[in-house]
């Protein structure tokens, strides 16, 4: 507890209680004033020898009098004390409270019942000129705080300096803001209370609060009908007139601010991807031109004729590791570059078929540690395809069998027709993929636990997904039928019209 919030509580302790003082003795002035007015009607009449009529109008005309520039407790008494004067100076018999005659009775009732509804009328039509004041000061206060906000910076538009306007302006003792979209909890003045757990609860249970003991408001933050947070108030005063139009200002603040933190991190992404891009044409550059030189060198060395058999099968090792590494690095620059843009195939009626049977030779032998193997039970095999996309599709399918599978379990292609698609489906075993990251595993850079222990990005299958999309087919994980761990993935191809 710092020494300045204390010594502000205090002082707002004392203010409170020199106000009340001020106001009793307030009361007990117009209430002594009223008193002496009428003890001067009443022996100015007297003496005078008014009538009841005239002194009547005359303890009327001080009340309305008094009503204007006095409480309405006070006016009461003095109109109380006005019909005992009556009574007892000018209503026979004199100096006695009895009435003898009836139609006195009635006109003093009367006096007292009209300096009443005169009283309650003045005090309603003081209390709307009160309210309308203090709505015009509330109006302008609004106006100052939103100024206020409005020069903050949106990237420290939060926190304390989100807040303090809020004491500031409108003399708040504490302000607590929680935000659910984060979720922080930011707090700025002294608040001798629980405000912040308060405030906290108040969002879980998604409810407003109001605790007029402790002179506290708590409000919702709703944004488009759903809830973004919460906001509590200490020592607000006017709550039924203040607490709805700050809290609707600090969720328009508040939603300034996320959509600040939204455009920081687009552009972010923005100028992040532009980075990756030139990247990826400088590594592309960088190793193309190394591997074609070792392909170039390893040939030639090959086809000089004076190496002996170990040292020509040494030769084509490494001609044939260097244009394995040449296909890796132009599937990891497209995969990247598919990864960031709309996939855009270039259609032609191919033999779907033979792309699928090159790509699994090319595994096979890239991959002798599993036995793949690859079935086609239909006829027609011509769809509208790009042969690289669909190349790269299989390939992927392919290499996340190979690399997730143990080593000689089997990797099985089938290809078939289903209505109007083809459909080639790709089964290996290994572990079982839960419900969970069923939900998740087309996503971007989305690796399992089970996917973490081996090398990867997780762009394999959104890639392939966003191919199959594009050439109107899709690509999908088959169900788990509960009879062993195997991992099914669909990929269909529409087939031509006709067809």
């Amino acid at each position: 507890m710092t020494s300045a919030p204390v010594e502000r509580w205090l002082f707002e302790s004392v203010h409170n209680k020199q106000l009340g003082a001020r106001i009793f003795l307030r009361k007990g002035f117009w209430l002594f004033v009223g008193c002496l007015a009428l003890a001067a009607i009443t022996a100015a009449g007297f003496n005078l020898h008014w009538g009841l009529a005239t002194a009547s109008f005359c303890c009327l005309l001080l009340v309305v009098l008094h009503s204007l520039a006095g409480e309405f407790a006070a006016t009461a008494a003095v109109s109380f004390l006005a019909v005992g004067c009556l009574d007892y100076f000018f209503i026979p018999p004199i100096f006695s409270l009895q009435i003898a005659n009836p139609l006195n009775a009635l006109a003093l009732l009367c006096f007292l019942l009209t300096a009443l509804i005169i009283t309650q009328l003045v005090a309603k039509v003081r209390e709307k000129t009160v309210s309308s004041e203090l709505q015009h000061q509330n109006l302008k206060r609004l106006y100052e705080l939103a100024q206020q906000l409005l020069q903050l910076e949106p990237e420290v538009a939060v926190g304390t300096k989100f807040l303090e306007p809020f004491c500031g302006v409108f003399g708040i003792r504490s302000v607590s803001l929680f935000d659910g979209v984060t979720p922080e909890l930011h707090e700025a003045g002294y608040s001798h209370d629980t405000l912040r757990i308060q405030t906290r609860e108040a969002f879980m249970r998604g409810q407003d609060r109001d605790d007029v003991e402790h002179r506290v408001a708590i409000r919702c933050i709703r944004m488009g009908g759903k809830l973004t947070g919460a906001i509590g108030f200490e020592g607000l005063q006017d709550r039924a007139l203040t607490a709805g139009p700050l809290t609707a200002l600090a969720a328009a603040l508040l939603e300034r601010m996320h959509a600040f933190r939204k455009a920081s991190r687009e552009a972010a992404t923005a100028q992040t991807e532009a980075y990756r891009s030139v990247i990826l044409d400088a590594l592309a550059h960088e190793f193309k031109t190394p591997l074609s030189t070792i392909l170039a060198a390893a040939g030639a060395i090959r086809e000089a004729g004076s190496l002996g058999p170990v040292h020509l099968e040494m030769a084509e090792t490494v001609e044939s590791e260097a244009a394995r590494l040449g296909r890796l690095t132009s599937r990891l620059i497209r995969t990247a570059r598919l990864e960031r843009e709309e996939v855009k195939p270039w259609m032609e009626l191919i033999d779907v078929g033979s792309v699928v049977s090159d790509t699994v030779g090319q595994y096979s032998r890239l991959s002798a540690s599993r036995r793949i193997s690859f079935v086609k039970t239909c006829d027609s095999n011509e769809v509208l395809a790009d042969p690289e996309l669909l190349r790269l599709a299989v390939s992927q399918l392919l290499d996340n069998a190979c690399k997730y599978s143990p080593a000689g379990s089997p990797v099985e292609l089938t290809m078939n027709r289903q209505d109007e698609f083809i459909a080639i489906r790709v089964s290996s075993s290994g572990a079982e993929i839960s419900n969970v990251e069923r939900l998740h595993i087309f996503e971007r850079f989305y690796r399992g636990e089970g996917a973490r222990r081996v090398p990867g990005t997780g762009l394999g299958l959104y890639v392939a997904r966003k191919i199959a999309l594009a050439h109107g087919g899709n690509l999908e994980l088959e169900a788990n039928n509960g009879m062993n761990d195997d991992a099914v993935f669909q990929l269909k191809i529409p087939i031509p019209q006709g067809a």
